[in-house]
């Protein structure tokens, strides 16, 4: 009786040692399912037109990840990894490169570097209940164009209500835009004419340039013909040198009285020219223009590297930081990370930002600059500091 006693004893024994094993196993297992990584879809030009302002987009994006994470990289124990895919700058290869990474379950995409590839994949982001970030895509048409959709990047109205400030000898004027034909230079028409229209007497007129265009005579002469006594210009990507030198062979700068534009990033600063200081320059941003910790830790950290950041280097930042904010609410249920940026007010490179909860517009500060030097070395000197509140967009 006593060695039946023993038996049952050590086959119990046994039996809670096998039990104790399998549990630690299934807990080891459930905590290597817990700490899974979570992927999310980049998808930006990397090459194309656009492509020096995907790869600033990209570089302020590994910053912003590493600044919003504390330098982990994770979120509650979940290493954040970023699949990368070139769009070209064609809006239908962003969608394809979209609707893929949504096939294969992603619930994050971030990037768009162009307007057009902005408002195509969109759409998207509503009809799979996804978290759509668009960059540096400027076009006012993405705020308000659904629940699913943000961005990190401004919009063309906050660039001409900035420029608004240039204009007050303007007023009573004939104001010419002169942009490319693309969804980019359409917005800037449309946001120019809704804000001088607020302002007594404003003609506004335009050229519009084929985004294909490589010769810009014809289009220089057509805005000389309309004799503005304004000319606004919004104009993007690889061909920027180009236009200046037709605009400034066609007499155009000596004849107009006041020029706006959008002072681009650092590698265009020469283009202007000996015209640089006849141009009123409205800035998104410069790395000297802002004062804040967070730009301070940006120019930093970039420095070390002996780097400088650049016009977009703040948009994939951001979007970083929406991100981090959007998966402390939640890794898997989109409703609950869109709820956590809705309204959300915070620090960004920029200064003082907020995503408004009725139309995700991204409330941020914007600059006013002047540029300087001859050859290769020019400064860009910060004349005013705009708040968020003097640029806001309507709700849409």
């Amino acid at each position: 009786m006593h060695a039946t006693r023993m038996k049952v004893v050590a086959v119990l024994g046994a039996a809670f040692v096998l039990l104790a094993a399998l549990a630690a196993g299934a807990q080891a297992r459930t905590e290597t399912s817990a700490n899974h990584k979570i992927q999310v879809g980049i998808v930006y030009s990397r090459t194309g037109p656009f492509a020096a302002y995907g790869a600033e987009y990209l570089s302020g994006l590994r910053f912003g990840l590493n600044y919003a994470t504390g330098g982990t990289n994770k979120v509650a124990g979940h290493e954040i990894e970023f699949t990368v895919v070139d769009d070209a700058t064609d809006p239908a290869k962003a969608v394809s490169g979209a609707k893929d990474l949504i096939g294969k379950g992603y619930k994050i995409l971030a990037g768009s570097v162009s307007s057009g590839a902005a408002l195509s994949v969109a759409p998207l982001a509503e009809q799979n209940k996804i978290l759509f970030i668009s960059g540096p895509a400027a076009t006012d048409a993405v705020t308000g164009i659904n629940k699913y959709t943000f961005r990190s990047g401004r919009q063309v109205y906050q660039d001409v209500k900035a420029s608004t400030a240039f204009l007050k000898g303007a007023i009573g004027k004939n104001v010419v835009v002169f942009v490319q034909d693309i969804a980019f230079g359409q917005a800037s028409v449309a946001a120019v004419r809704r804000v001088f229209g607020d302002l007594s007497g404003q003609k506004v007129d335009s050229v519009l340039v084929p985004g294909s265009a490589q010769d810009f005579t014809p289009y220089a002469r057509q805005l000389q013909q309309k004799k503005p006594d304004l000319v606004y210009v919004a104009w993007a990507g690889s061909t920027t040198q180009a236009m200046w030198n037709a605009l400034d062979q066609q007499g155009v700068f000596d004849s107009v009285d006041t020029i706006v534009t959008g002072l681009a990033e650092r590698a265009t600063w020469p283009f202007y020219g000996p015209a640089t200081g006849k141009i009123k320059f409205l800035n998104h941003y410069n790395a000297a223009a802002p004062k804040n910790k967070v730009n301070d830790w940006l120019v930093a950290k970039m420095k070390r590297r002996g780097q400088v950041p650049d016009l977009f280097h703040p948009d994939g930042f951001v979007a970083a930081q929406m991100m981090v904010r959007a998966l402390k609410a939640s890794t898997t249920d989109v409703d609950k990370m869109v709820a956590a940026l809705e309204g959300w007010s915070f620090t960004g490179p920029k200064g003082q930002q907020e995503i408004r909860a009725s139309d995700h517009a991204m409330l941020q500060p914007m600059f006013l600059v002047q540029l300087r030097g001859s050859g290769g070395k020019f400064t860009a000197t910060t004349t005013v500091r705009l708040r968020a509140k003097h640029t806001a967009p309507p709700a849409r």
